[in-house]
């Protein structure tokens, strides 16, 4: 059982920032910010789930188990998906370098959640430490304005590429030499970047990261030694009650601080056959995903290549929506769906054999999900995009980028937009 108790606050932002700094002392983290986006499937403003390594609370790191405990349990899991669970799900199999050592999933009780929804502050606590809600809630109002943090010192990032341009060229026309031979219609293609023997401050990272950012799906995680610094503007799969959502990304353009041509560019976007080829295709990968255990009729799309601007990048989004039966354990709609078609291809399966094949970095939980379970077991997950990775034990930060590559594909544009979605993340570290 958790306590609940809800307060009015009068700075939301300034509330955010000092849970930020709040959570420091804490060993497992999930924190989830939409940055003010608002659409019809807004669940809360920011989310906290926090819990110190010496609780009696264990991870949950089973697939099996994490069914068990949805079904029975009643209380908020948070945690994550790796991309790897594909192999747990089909007869695939992952033998690429990993720097970083991610479980294949992992999800905890927490102690503590805080929500904030508009001015509202809800803490929702278990038991044996409700009797914090009141000094934590102090705290946080003790942390507002200036905020003196301990931070953690910095070495200088370099940056390597895991995938030279040349050997980019030539895998990206392997890929094609499949779609042209029949074996696939479309692959995501991913590359990694990587420093080794770095160490960096993940708070102020992932600080700067959001700022420059600002997407609809930002998170921040710590599980002991492991760190996820988030931005991404992709919501995976979430489930309302009978309803679930899925809302694929494809099809990306820089922004403009020229106020005429950024519509250009956006216009651009929009009307790119290419672009709409590739996030259509995707849009009915879903579509058949979710129908897997979908009501008769239920699955529609409710909105077809739609371009949004982001701080960064303009970016083509497809909603669906499906109506599911009430009998359904939710963790059974993630396997049905797992990995999110816009990280994988068309067929989801053969893509992913020739993505192992060609690709030379396991994604471990890039291309993954971060987010959370209720106790009625709704859920909302986004995709782990547009990230930085940090492996604190072993000093190793990585962050990866990828483009869909179709029959039409340029191996040089798809090459550019790789560099695209990754400027911010490089900017964000090398300024560390």
């Amino acid at each position: 059982m958790r306590k609940q108790r809800t307060y009015t606050i009068s700075d939301p932002d300034t509330i955010k920032q000092s849970l930020l700094h709040w959570i420091r002392d804490y060993e497992k983290i999930v924190w989830l910010d939409d940055n003010d986006h608002r659409n019809d499937y807004h669940s809360y403003d920011a989310v906290l789930a926090v819990s110190r390594q010496t609780d009696d609370l264990k991870d949950i790191n089973s697939l099996q188990g994490l069914k068990n405990i949805v079904r029975d349990n009643r209380d908020w899991l948070f945690g994550y998906f790796s991309y790897d669970l594909k192999n747990e799900l089909e007869d695939l199999y992952s033998h690429n370098f990993d720097g970083l050592g991610f479980q294949t999933l992992q999800f905890f009780q927490p102690e503590k959640i805080i929500l904030l929804n508009g001015k509202e502050l809800t803490f929702l606590y278990l038991e044996h430490c409700d009797e914090d809600i009141e000094s934590d809630y102090e705290q946080l109002l003790s942390n507002r304005g200036v905020l003196q943090e301990k931070r953690i010192a910095s070495t200088p990032i370099r940056i390597k590429m895991r995938i030279h341009k040349d050997a980019y060229f030539e895998k990206a026309n392997r890929f094609l030499g499949h779609i042209h031979r029949g074996d696939i219609y479309e692959a995501n293609f991913c590359q990694e970047f990587y420093a080794e023997d770095s160490i960096i401050d993940p708070w102020e990272t992932y600080k700067r990261l959001n700022t420059i950012s600002r997407p609809p799906f930002a998170s921040f995680m710590r599980l002991n030694e492991r760190y996820l610094l988030c931005a991404s503007p992709e919501r995976y799969l979430k489930k309302t009650g009978q309803t679930v959502i899925s809302q694929p990304i494809k099809g990306t353009a820089p922004r403009s601080r020229d106020k005429k041509e950024d519509e250009k560019l956006k216009q651009r976007l929009t009307q790119d056959e290419k672009e709409r080829a590739e996030n259509i295709m995707i849009t009915d990968l879903v579509r058949n995903d979710l129908s897997k255990s979908a009501l008769k009729g239920s699955v529609f799309v409710e909105e077809l290549c739609k371009v949004y601007p982001y701080k960064q990048v303009h970016q083509m989004i497809s909603t669906v929506v499906a109506t599911m039966p009430k009998d359904k354990n939710p963790v059974e709609l993630i396997e049905e769906t797992f990995p999110m078609g816009s990280m994988t291809g068309a067929p989801k399966i053969s893509a992913m054999k020739i993505i192992e094949e060609l690709e030379e970095t396991k994604r471990g939980l890039y291309s993954g999900a971060v987010g959370y379970f209720d106790p009625k077991g709704d859920f909302d997950f986004n995709v782990v995009i547009r990230s930085i990775l940090y492996n604190a034990t072993n000093n190793y930060v990585s962050y990866s980028v990828g483009s869909a590559i179709t029959a039409k594909s340029d191996p040089e544009k798809e090459y550019q937009e790789c560099l695209l979605k990754a400027k911010a993340m490089r900017n964000v570290l090398e300024a560390s």
